[in-house]
């Protein structure tokens, strides 16, 4: 692939992913205040830190990816959907990782 189509191939595919952090912020953090509400809400539940409970959703997309990779190309949900939630949930993890860099400075 050239360099100009791999380009426009990241810029709609981050449109994308973007979209899907939104739809996933409206879907399960229902706090806009909060990105995290969901990993923080699972993990006063199960007693986990939210980074352990966001492992957890992000390892079975991995799962998938995996799958797919071993020759398992029927799946319930397109492997580029998973791929893409695993972008999604990656950012947001590293976005954690600022939260507690933040809190630690503060």
């Amino acid at each position: 692939m050239k360099y100009s189509r791999m380009k426009t191939f990241m810029d709609k595919t981050w449109k994308e992913i973007c979209d899907t952090r939104d739809a996933g912020q409206k879907e399960y953090a229902h706090d806009e205040d909060n990105v995290f509400a969901n990993f923080d809400r699972t993990g006063r539940d199960l007693e986990l830190h939210s980074s352990k409970v966001l492992m957890v959703f992000l390892k079975k997309h991995f799962d998938g990816i995996c799958a797919w990779i071993k020759g398992h190309k029927s799946q319930r949900e397109d492997v580029r959907g998973r791929i893409k939630d695993a972008i999604v949930y990656l950012m947001l993890l590293w976005a954690m990782i600022e939260r507690e860099s933040d809190n630690e400075s503060n």
